[in-house]
């Protein structure tokens, strides 16, 4: 799986709250992937992007 975040983010921080493994909020305030996911969490960063209020974050 890859994970990625387009421009657009309103940094609302569920992605983080919801896979922190995945996700961080950058100094800005903004999502930023930390690292991309490994199978343990890839359900949680689905999970995230499906969350994603500005549809934002892309998981394949």
């Amino acid at each position: 799986m890859h994970v990625s975040i387009e421009p657009g983010c309103i940094g609302c921080g569920l992605c983080a709250s919801t896979c922190p493994a995945v996700f961080e909020m950058d100094a800005e305030g903004l999502a930023k992937v930390a690292v991309q996911p490994g199978p343990a969490v890839e359900q949680a960063a689905r999970e995230a992007a499906e969350n994603c209020p500005a549809q934002v974050i892309h998981a394949e």
